[in-house]
């Protein structure tokens, strides 16, 4: 199984990339992916896209510890529901310990667990973005109005999660998940007949042999098809090789 990613920065976003990912494993086919991107209209919203990145990449390591010493099997939701439920109280701490106002802590999150030994996985949508099942793409479009975990901090968890969306599914061949940036891409070249930029880095599988894959489609884009992202752009992308 190989895992591939990107991060890019829009070009109608001169100062910094507000979006962000993370991918990280429990144990050896438990694998954690999440694509972040920070409200433009917020406060400094790259920070909080990356601090939560870095809080589940905190989650995730202390996960993996405590599955060494367990003997107990946990299904991908269970993991998922106490990766969030942890997140959800780590945002709540940080809140408190600097003082970061509402429009301090708005990102959208795109989080999964999936277990490649048992074939399933399940994923959480919190606000825009995409995901791409073995060729099957979904666009999640909340018209520029996502609804922020950073809205639902002072709630109780357990009546806030269970309204949350939320998808699972098997058979996990080619997955990929991207914030909406992944919808953005323009051409700046009249000379150059664009192509299908989402089909181009969730599906097509070329280059797949290199580690830079998603990287070097996007300078294929950029330098053969004329194509480039307005919006900031993170990818994650698992794709289970033939034996």
């Amino acid at each position: 199984m190989n895992i591939y990613t990107t991060l890019q920065r829009g070009t109608y976003h001169l100062n910094n990339c507000e979006d962000y990912l993370f991918h990280g494993n429990i144990n050896p086919h438990t694998f954690v992916a999440a694509v972040m991107d920070g409200c433009t209209m917020g406060t400094d919203s790259h920070l909080i896209s990356t601090l939560t990145g870095k809080l589940l990449r905190k989650i995730v390591k202390a996960k993996g510890y405590d599955d060494m010493r367990s003997l107990v099997n946990i299904s991908p939701e269970e993991h998922l529901q106490d990766i969030t439920r942890q997140l959800f109280a780590e945002l709540n701490a940080l809140r408190n310990q600097i003082q970061l106002d509402r429009n301090e802590l708005l990102t959208t999150l795109l989080l999964m667990v999936a277990d490649y030994k048992a074939d399933k996985a399940i994923l959480l949508v919190i606000g825009d973005g995409a995901i791409s099942i073995n060729g099957h793409v979904s666009i999640f479009d909340r018209d520029n109005k996502p609804d922020y975990i950073g809205y639902h901090l002072s709630e109780h968890f357990d009546s806030w999660y269970q309204r949350q969306y939320r998808i699972a599914f098997s058979n996990l061949l080619d997955i990929s998940l991207a914030t909406d940036g992944i919808t953005s891409f323009k051409p700046f070249n009249p000379a150059v007949a664009p192509i299908d930029a989402i089909r181009f880095l969730l599906m097509d599988q070329e280059k797949s042999e290199s580690d830079e894959m998603l990287n070097m489609k996007c300078k294929t884009l950029e330098h053969v098809y004329g194509m480039l992202p307005t919006d900031d752009l993170a990818i994650v992308r698992f794709l289970r090789k033939n034996s």
